[in-house]
């Protein structure tokens, strides 16, 4: 694509200073002559930004500075071979080939897959050295368009962006090459803040490097281009990862229990060797870090093409997932509310902030106004929950175009009295929106407005229209209904309630419904009071009270009662499940659930039955939405919730222990070879806890 450079942005053997700094803004000067940049200084402070944070020079003599900037209006090269060398951070010297990618804030896919052919073109010794023997700039644009020109029909290593396009090294090194002799397999990801340049040329350096060391490498690329995953069945087989990121990895609960290798992108580009050593010595070492997640490659690979329920409960973990963390915090703050003004404060938090201040404080003191200041910013984190949950199923279903259309269908799902389950079908709305509005193929100049401008616009009209006009008064009505029949059970119904709220609470372990069951109790928790309406208290202390056995359960039955039927990783999670489910996060027991979900689920529903039972008939009330024993001090009779809690803790450990002594999951043969296994400190299937 010869619009990307033109000679005059091109220069040769040419003194632009001693910085890289002076670097920088001299080509960035040249790309606003060109008319491609508005501002040349906000270019170069963009890409001086970038700079700072990993220095972009690669071995070889060659830097790549580069920054998406509001001030470029089209993807553009300028190039500079330079008189004397420049410092760009190359772990072996400094650079006199400099490339500076510019690219605005919206650049389609199409320009980004060129751009990242390019970076990886030079780390190749051949497109180097042409590159320096050049003798015009003409020179140059046509070496850069014979290499990007052919880029959809070449393929050169590992480019990892598509699964298949991840290419195993084709010859065997060492004992590794000895005949009949399995060859490592590993899988990585390379991804860095813009996703233009280091991403990719790591995904190749890393690869290369396998090749030498006899390993096959397969890398999924995270950068600005579309990202197609790694096939599920290779991430199975994998005996260890590679991370070389400098952002989070997407979907990392797909490498699960994997022996990883963490690392910066650009070490990827400057010691890929080093990176493939040690993820071979981590394949081996049964001590090794390993991937943290609620699911295994292997689970991943199971499901294969996940049908469309499989798919649907991974959208509404993913809302349930990025939701939690509102409601924890948030809660807290209400509980620290609580704790330091009273339980009148949920009534006067708001007008108490609104007439003091620290230099005016309220006759209670300055205790009360930190604790009306406490309970007003968790009110408002909790406030998010629903649009949280609903922006982040739309985010699952069709990536961040789903975000903003699913947050707004959030918000009309509360504004209509629809609420959590509003904010379910919302969500859902938004994101289906979103995906199919963006499947269609659109002219190039419309491309760069489709993700933040007509995609947002168009499914946020869908999804919030349907609930405005069609769907909210439907749901808010059953939402109604549902709270009333709950409600009614109150009373002389008050046990069955509890064993309600405790099956619902450990169905599905901080799942869909464990958090209808919750999503309830919270909602119901501001019209509750102690004195005249206490059944709503009672329900959040029943609640709280059976989502924290599943993890408890798990704790006491892997760590004191049962070591044995439990992997050393069990055990392990089985210590951090503790702390877990005394904070209430039903989420500690996945690991367990995941590995063993048809006696783990039932155990666990057993002992919330019995603990929900318990702590409605006692009358145990809570005005804390969140928190477990922490919040101690907003619990009414805290000794029998605490007795609640035990025993449906122990209930639901024996009950898991006899489920596992006597209801085989497999054959007797196969059940004891996976406990001798675990006996050794077998890897397969190992678990990490999923804090939400």
């Amino acid at each position: 694509m010869s619009s990307l450079i033109s000679t005059d942005l091109v220069g040769l053997d040419e003194d632009l200073g001693g910085t890289s700094t002076d670097v920088i803004r001299a080509l960035a000067a040249r790309v606003a002559a060109s008319g491609r940049a508005g501002s040349a200084d906000t270019l170069a402070d963009d890409a001086i930004k970038r700079e700072a944070s990993v220095g972009t020079g690669v071995p070889g003599g060659i830097a790549i500075p580069h920054a998406r900037s509001a001030s470029v209006t089209e993807p553009t090269l300028a190039f500079s071979r330079l008189a004397r060398t420049v410092p760009f951070g190359a772990p072996d010297g400094d650079a006199d080939i400099v490339f500076m990618i510019a690219v605005p804030e919206g650049a389609d896919s199409d320009h980004m897959t060129v751009l990242s052919t390019l970076a990886r073109a030079l780390i190749r010794d051949d497109f180097t050295a042409a590159l320096r023997a050049a003798k015009t700039p003409a020179d140059i644009v046509k070496l850069v368009d014979d290499e990007v020109s052919g880029e959809v029909a070449e393929t050169r290593g590992a480019t990892g962006t598509s699964a298949s396009g991840a290419t195993s090294a084709s010859s065997a090194a060492g004992a590794a090459g000895a005949a009949g002799a399995r060859r490592p397999k590993l899988v990585g990801v390379t991804a860095c803040p813009t996703g233009i340049a280091h991403t990719f040329m790591a995904a190749d350096a890393l690869v290369a490097a396998a090749k030498r060391l006899g390993a096959d490498l397969q890398i999924e690329t995270q950068g600005s281009a579309k990202v197609t995953p790694l096939d599920p069945a290779v991430i199975a087989e994998a005996d260890a990862v590679i991370f070389a990121v400098d952002v989070d990895v997407r979907d990392q609960s797909r490498f699960a229990g994997k022996p990883v290798v963490r690392g910066p992108v650009k070490r990827g580009v400057d010691a890929p060797d080093a990176m493939v050593r040690e993820a071979l010595a981590a394949a081996t070492d049964p001590d090794a870090a390993r991937v943290a997640g609620s699911a295994t490659a292997g689970e991943a690979s199971a499901q294969g093409k996940q049908s469309f329920g499989s798919s649907l409960k991974r959208w509404l973990l993913t809302g349930v997932s990025y939701m939690i963390p509102f409601v924890a915090g948030g809660g807290l703050l209400l509980a620290l509310g609580f704790l330091l003004s009273g339980y009148e404060i949920a009534g006067n938090a708001a007008t108490v902030l609104t007439d003091y201040s620290l230099t005016n404080l309220p006759p209670e003191g300055l205790q009360y106004f930190l604790g009306a200041a406490a309970f007003q910013i968790g009110n408002l984190s909790t406030g998010f929950l629903v649009a949280a949950l609903a922006g982040y199923i739309a985010y699952a279903i069709a990536d961040r175009p789903g975000i903003a259309p699913g947050f707004v269908a959030g918000a009309v799902a509360v504004f209509m009295g629809a609420g959590f389950i509003g904010g379910l079908v919302g969500g859902l709305l938004a994101g289906f929106a979103a995906y199919w509005i963006g499947r269609p193929t659109v002219p190039r100049w419309l491309r760069g407005l489709m993700p933040v401008v007509i995609i947002p616009l168009l499914a946020s009209i869908f999804a919030s229209g349907l609930l405005v006009l069609v769907l909210g008064g439907p749901i808010a009505a059953l939402t109604v209904a549902l709270t009333d029949f709950l409600n009614g059970l109150s009373g002389g119904g008050a046990i069955v309630l509890g064993i309600i709220l405790g099956l619902m609470m450990c169905i599905d372990l901080g799942g869909p419904v464990n958090k209808v069951a919750y999503s309830f109790a919270v909602a119901g928790l501001s019209a509750g009071s102690i004195g005249d309406n206490p059944a709503p208290l009672m329900i959040m202390a029943a609640v709280m009270g059976a989502g924290m056995v599943p993890p408890l359960a798990m704790a006491l039955a892997s760590t004191v009662l049962y070591r044995k039927g439990f992997t050393q990783v069990e055990r392990s999670n089985g210590t951090a499940a503790w702390l877990l489910g005394a904070s209430f996060i039903s989420e500690g027991a996945i690991p367990f659930a995941a590995a063993d979900p048809l006696r783990v689920i039932p155990a666990s529903m057993v002992g919330g039955a019995v603990t929900g039972a318990i702590s409605m008939a006692a009358g145990v009330t809570s005005q804390a939405p969140h928190g477990g024993f922490f919040v101690f001090f907003a619990i009414g009779n805290l000794g029998m919730w605490a007795l609640a809690i035990v025993a449906g803790t122990v209930v639901s450990a024996f009950t898991l222990v006899l489920l596992k002594r006597f209801v085989r999951r497999g054959t007797p043969a196969e059940v004891d070879a996976s406990t001798e296994a675990a006996e050794a400190g077998s890897v397969v299937g190992q678990r990490s806890p999923v804090v939400a």
